[in-house]
């Protein structure tokens, strides 16, 4: 849960979360919409993907990143389950 927040807590990983809303995306095709460096990029797509809200692909030379719904899923239910134990008391 801890790398969860830590992920979210930089705007740049962010807005690599909202992208790959739209699609899957290459760092190539990511980093059209920042001026950071490829490391840097990568280095957030790096944390992104420790705390599993990122999941990646090798295609052909190119890697590929897409969203792991299913992370934001069990947050989801986690809080969800805070907020119906508090509610039920």
């Amino acid at each position: 849960m801890n790398s969860f927040f830590k992920a979210l807590s930089d705007p740049n990983r962010r807005q690599i979360l909202e992208l790959l809303k739209t699609k899957d995306m290459s760092v190539k095709e990511l980093q059209e919409h920042f001026s950071i460096t490829q490391e840097a990029l990568s280095h957030h797509l790096s944390v992104l993907k420790k705390a599993g809200l990122v999941t990646d692909e090798r295609k052909g030379q190119f890697v590929f990143y897409s969203l792991n719904t299913s992370v934001f899923e069990e947050v989801m239910n986690y809080f969800l389950s805070l907020y119906y134990k508090r509610n039920d008391k």
